[in-house]
């Protein structure tokens, strides 16, 4: 059912495969709790399943993420009843978790942070070197695992000092400028770093099998053990691409320039990293009307 349904989203909505992973881990999920080891009986699939699976999911996971899963669930209804499996609407049982637009402050890592974390790289090691320019191209450019894992060696113009990638989650191409540190990362890991391969891919495995082109769970996982051994509080990779767009916004960068190298669709998307441009905020603050202390 599960593989009917990212197929589904794959030919049908058109969705990337980063899209498509969520929506198959929430829609499995809900379907192992509702059925077990069992066949799936689509006529089984009650309002009262749909609103106690949301509400019990929504006491351990963050609401952004309880957002995601909710969206995952109509999508899965709207596709039984594409498929005819399903004759009633379901999808208003499906619990709306609240959203406050532009409520939560993106984290962003500081710059004694950033520091640590770069330190926290072996850069005397070839592996060393590869995990520090993948962690670069995700704190420079605001790149997202997937992205990182899919450069190739075609993709950067040294000329020019560009960086091509190919269309990903937005389903479209784009270039960006590359940093000077980025660009010395990456040529230092080249020079010094990427194994012998035949391989195109920029980054490769460096241990068994030697070559093979790195996925995005190995971009993920040197990020993680890097914010362990620099005693950070993270896990996630995608506060790189926050701190990206932080340090942009911070550096006088526009809101326009931000979601063009963010590739965003909408700048309603990137409206939210105004919030951490403390300096410019404090000019257009009003004063406390209260007795100051």
């Amino acid at each position: 059912m599960v593989a009917r349904f990212d197929t589904y989203l794959r030919d049908v909505c058109g969705l990337a495969d980063a899209t498509r992973w969520y929506r198959r881990r929430y829609v499995r999920a809900f379907l192992a709790g509702q059925f077990g080891d069992g066949p799936v009986t689509v006529g089984r699939i009650a309002p009262d399943a749909l609103i106690r699976f949301v509400t019990e999911q929504a006491h351990i996971q963050r609401p952004g993420s309880v957002g995601v899963l909710a969206y995952s669930l109509r999508s899965f209804l709207r596709f039984l009843q594409f498929e005819g499996e399903l004759s009633a609407d379901l999808t208003g049982a499906v619990p709306t978790p609240p959203h406050w637009s532009l409520a939560p402050l993106p984290p962003s890592l500081s710059a004694a942070e950033l520091a640590r974390l770069w330190g926290a790289f072996d850069r005397a090691t070839a592996l060393g070197r590869r995990d520090y320019t993948m962690a670069r191209c995700l704190a420079d450019l605001g790149l997202r695992c997937q992205e990182v894992a899919a450069l190739r060696l075609d993709d950067i113009d040294w000329r020019t000092g560009v960086l091509h990638l190919r269309p990903g989650k937005s389903r479209q191409a784009a270039q960006l400028p590359l940093p000077a540190p980025t660009g010395a990362a990456l040529a230092d890991y080249l020079r010094h770093g990427r194994p012998t391969t035949p391989s195109r891919a920029l980054f490769v495995q460096h241990r068994a099998p030697v070559g093979e082109v790195a996925a995005k769970t190995t971009v993920r996982g040197a990020i993680r053990r890097a914010f362990a051994r620099a005693g950070l509080p993270w896990s996630g990779t995608h506060i790189l691409r926050h701190t990206a767009a932080a340090r942009m916004v911070q550096g006088g960068s526009s809101l326009k320039l931000v979601a063009d190298v963010l590739r965003h669709r909408s700048i309603d998307t990137t409206a939210i990293y105004a919030k951490v441009d403390l300096p410019n905020l404090s000019r257009v603050a009003l004063p406390w009307p209260g007795r100051s202390l």
